[in-house]
């Protein structure tokens, strides 16, 4: 009978039916008239007559019934988008017994991963809320779910996860009523899921992530309810002791890779603590307050307190509790105030840190209460006595054990005075046979309040000798020694004397860079209260207006200013940016600044130590001018970012100085004498920086290249009395156009005349001397190949050019003339820059009115700006007045250029270049009366036109 089932469906006629029941042709036809309204539905009832026929599942129909399943879940969405009547016939036939039944016949891999695949489809796809209550009537797809399938198959896995997360996506207030049965007090859905929440495969631990987080954004305090009394100690234990386990781990890499061999490990670790992080902050923000209660009560007595923050101060690895590193205990806790902003959490939490003490360990609290088993493991990492599996099963026969006996609303009080008696004799069980497994694994959430009073209590009575300093009319002085922990009271913080400790970077920034992260992340959480800030005088990001600060950490971190300023300063680039961001948030109030005379000077100390550090690199070569450039066009675009920072695993591990590592380089020490002159000018930068900023002094002369005073295409420029060398310009692709060029003191612009006005120019291309690249033609002398590189975002990006393109002359003495020309535009330019870069590090010059845009008087300043444009030339302008040639100051005689080569061979890098500005016009650019007029002066050397051998080098 199954074979002639599966030859009458399988050949033939079977194959083109098959090919019918598609779900594009299903979806081709579901809103056209091409079959009849009831062929779906005859379809269904085929379907369904087949499957009567093959209940049993052998080797001969097993892929016809996987056939029928896919066919059926076709059909199914079908019917939800065109014909309810399908669902109506699939409902009356009650179908969904025999998926059911095929899967409990064990019947093999295939056939599970086929219906498990097809369930999943079907429940993506249905959109009305009637077919899903259809779908989920009489508690099948609970079945299914609790139906023990093969895990171990990770196909199995993969599918099984995947249909659980799409039926959580499907949780609303109407819809979980099909999955939590409150009478039972069974939660499938939820209980299963949350069994692999320890799964080795990361996705599948993502997949019990999402399907806990659609379940706590249900608004269903029954089903709330019971996850918090009968899953959420389990399931929270469970999972504070897996992220704990994965810390040490953590740890146990960083220790023993101070080679940097392992880091791919080590970033797996970082990343996987992370998403646990941003996990625990997405059930946080539900804002769901008893689960909150729970965990957090969780977080700070079983991981965050007896972990992170007991191994600041206590390294010693023999004791009895599990301990950390201090680098890594440093950069997760600075992980955690950077994610987490649950003010009950991040408040208590800070607390200890700020005011805290060893005896928050050890509190009479505590011993008062070591006789109770229940309470003994308070503050303390601990792994759980029962696995989370185990102890689901517990109370779930406790469950039904309570529900013998029907509750009402007359005996609901009676019940629970039962539940606790019954709970109490167990323990005093648990004691009469030594152990204490029931106890700490199956805790009321009566027992999770009183622990919670327990810790509020406490938090209170460390809070107190604070706060009766800070609210005393003290001086500044008064207030920056209470801060500092340095007044002599019996009052000890050893967590805040390791942070002033750890600023000491006289060795290295090790502990340091995760010391500054810690306060950055701590000022900038919104769940904070500032008071707890304002105890160590430390500001909120948006704290109120002050007239005193914390003295010992603005001495810190001018200190490691210090530091970085020496020669042989260990201190990171980041470090030092971090320590400036601090300063500035440190002493500013409302925009204004109140550092004290003293530390400001001790801050221009080390300003001008970074000048003279800065100066010992200081060289009249090319390279130095892109370095300068690149590295403050570097620190402008991408300043610090404390998120991203603390995202790297590669700062867990000790400084090195070798790029091999693949560290950035701001977070590495240099290597070589390029990478210690680039350290030395973002040194220079950023304390320049912090000096002015705190002085309210405006930056004047940084950048070098400011890009509102270059010419920009489309500018209407007046052209009158200027040289143009005119060229046809053939760029990459083909395209060929006839320009003029002209060459400015900084820029070289394409230029085209304005209809509009005689003796106007429309500019079509700018680009800058610096970044220019010319190099001859062999086959044609009248022809220069021109290219000009975009500066670059970053020191290691690769150049990438704006203009790559043929120019052509009318001759070849006007191609010589040009290529003089950007020669000589190219030298000019990149030599007043260094004359500039001179001026910032107070190297003897010229007077400074010889250098143009630095002139003192405003005729001085209108005579010699750099970039010599002039808003009135705009388009649009129509000012009669303005006559000025913008390129007036290009010499015209071309001999000009070869005397000052000539005259100045192996120029000083201090050396100031001749004013060209000053040269007045002697004829047109494209004379040749004037090229020839200058070839005496040249006449020594037999090379080139005029006698000059010109060596060009780019970087």
């Amino acid at each position: 009978m199954f074979g002639r089932s599966r030859s009458w469906v399988g050949g033939g006629h079977g194959k083109a039916a098959r090919s019918i029941h598609s779900l594009d042709h299903l979806k081709m036809s579901s809103g056209q008239t091409q079959f009849p309204e009831a062929m779906p539905r005859s379809w269904l009832q085929y379907m369904y007559h087949v499957l009567t026929k093959n209940t049993t599942v052998t080797d001969h129909n097993r892929n016809l019934l996987v056939e029928t399943i896919r066919s059926i879940t076709e059909i199914l969405i079908w019917g939800d988008q065109n014909d309810s009547s399908v669902f109506d016939f699939f409902l009356e036939k009650n179908m969904f017994v025999f998926f059911l039944n095929i899967l409990r016949q064990k019947s093999g891999r295939y056939v599970c991963v086929q219906l498990l695949q097809t369930l999943n489809i079907l429940f993506e796809n249905i959109s009305h809320e009637t077919s899903l209550y259809y779908l989920l009537s009489n508690n099948y797809v609970n079945s299914i779910i609790v139906h023990k399938f093969d895990f171990s198959d990770e196909e199995i896995m993969a599918y099984y996860i995947s249909f659980l997360k799409t039926l959580s996506l499907k949780l609303n207030n109407h819809t979980v009523h099909f999955f939590y049965n409150e009478h039972t007090n069974d939660f499938a859905l939820y209980t299963e899921a949350i069994k692999f929440f320890n799964h080795p495969e990361s996705m599948v631990r993502i997949a019990v992530r999402t399907i806990t987080l659609n379940v706590y954004k249900v608004d269903n305090q029954p089903m709330l309810h019971y996850i918090r009394d009968k899953t959420a100690v389990p399931y929270f234990s469970n999972l504070v002791w897996f992220i704990g386990s994965h810390v040490i781990e953590l740890d146990n890499c960083v220790q023993t890779d101070e080679e940097h061999r392992n880091r791919g490990k080590l970033s797996d670790l970082v990343a996987e603590h992370l998403d646990h992080l941003h996990y625990l902050n997405d059930i946080l923000i539900i804002n769901c307050e008893f689960l909150n209660d729970v965990l957090t009560d969780h977080l700070l007595n079983r991981l965050f307190l007896p972990l992170y923050v007991y191994s600041l101060v206590n390294q010693d690895k023999g004791g009895e509790r599990p301990k950390i590193s201090l680098q890594v205990s440093l950069y997760l806790l600075s992980q955690v105030f950077l994610i987490i902003h649950y003010a009950p959490l991040v408040n208590s939490l800070a607390e200890v840190i700020l005011n805290g003490d060893l005896s928050v360990f050890s509190s009479k609290v505590e011993q008062d209460v070591q006789k109770n088993s229940a309470k003994s493991s308070i503050r303390c990492f601990i792994k759980p006595t029962e696995t989370l599996e185990r102890s689901l099963e517990i109370n779930k026969q406790k469950g039904k054990k309570r529900v013998q006996k029907r509750p009402n609303y007359k005996n609901v009080g009676e019940e629970d005075e039962e539940e606790r008696g019954s709970e109490d004799n167990q323990d005093d069980l648990d004691k009469t046979k030594g152990t204490e497994t029931s106890s700490k694994s199956i805790r009321t959430s009566s027992e999770n309040e009183e622990i919670e009073m327990v810790i509020m209590e406490r938090c209170k009575l460390s809070e107190l000798p604070i706060s009766t300093v800070t609210e005393q009319n003290t001086t500044d002085e008064e207030k920056s020694a209470a801060a500092s922990g340095n007044e002599i009271t019996n009052w000890n913080r050893p967590f805040l004397d390791m942070v002033y400790n750890a600023l000491d970077c006289a060795e290295d920034d090790y502990y340091a860079l995760f010391v500054l992260c810690l306060l950055y992340a701590m000022s900038h959480n919104k769940g904070i209260d500032p008071v707890k800030l304002e105890r160590i005088q430390l500001p909120a990001q948006h704290a109120e207006e002050r007239n005193s600060y914390n003295h010992v950490l603005a001495e810190g971190l001018i200190r490691i200013m210090n530091y970085a300023a020496q020669p042989d300063g260990k201190i990171r680039l980041a470090t030092l940016e971090l320590g400036c961001l601090l300063l500035k948030q440190l002493v500013f109030s409302r925009n204004n600044s109140i550092i004290k005379d003293v530390h400001l000077a001790c801050l221009e100390g080390a300003r001008e130590e970074s000048v003279h550090l800065l100066r010992r690199f200081y060289k009249g070569e090319e390279i130095f001018l892109d370095m300068f450039e690149d590295e403050y066009r570097s620190m402008t675009i991408k300043p610090m970012n404390v998120e991203y920072l603390m995202m790297d695993a590669s700062i867990l591990l000790p400084p090195t100085g070798t790029p091999l590592t693949g560290i950035d380089f701001v977070k590495r020490l240099p290597c070589g004498d390029v990478e210690r002159t680039r350290r030395a000018i973002r040194v220079f930068f950023m304390l320049r920086s912090l000096s002015l900023h705190l002085q309210d002094e405006p930056e004047t002369q940084l950048p070098l290249t400011r890009e509102g005073d270059l010419i920009k295409a489309d500018d209407v420029l007046d052209l009158n009395n200027s040289d143009l060398i005119a060229c046809t310009v053939i760029t990459k692709d083909g395209g060929q156009v006839q320009r003029f060029l002209a060459v400015d003191i900084y820029q070289m612009s394409l230029v085209e005349p304005d209809v509009a006005r005689l003796g106007w120019g429309v500019v079509k291309f700018a680009g800058l001397l610096q970044d220019m690249q010319v190099t001859g033609v062999e086959d044609d002398s009248r022809a220069l190949n021109i290219i000009i590189h975009k500066p670059a975002s970053s020191p290691h990006s690769k150049p990438f050019p704006i203009l790559q393109a043929t120019f052509i002359f009318s001759d070849h003495i006007r191609c010589i003339i040009a290529k003089q020309r950007l020669a000589k535009g190219r030298i000019q330019a990149r030599r007043m820059k260094m004359q500039r870069i001179a001026v910032l590090l107070d190297l003897p010059v010229q007077p400074s009115t010889e250098i143009m845009g630095f002139g003192h008087s405003s005729s001085a300043t209108a005579q010699h700006l750099p970039f010599r444009f002039y808003d009135q030339s705009r388009r649009g302008s129509s000012d009669p007045t303005v006559q000025r040639s913008v390129f007036a100051s290009v010499d015209k005689v071309p001999g000009f250029a070869v005397a000052q080569c000539i005259n100045q061979h192996n120029p000083s890098p201090l050396s100031s270049p001749s004013p060209s500005g000053g040269s007045g016009s002697t004829g047109r650019c494209d004379s040749v009366a004037a090229s020839s007029a200058s070839a005496p002066s040249a006449a020594q050397s037999p090379s080139g036109l005029f006698g000059i051998k010109l060596k060009w080098k780019y970087f």
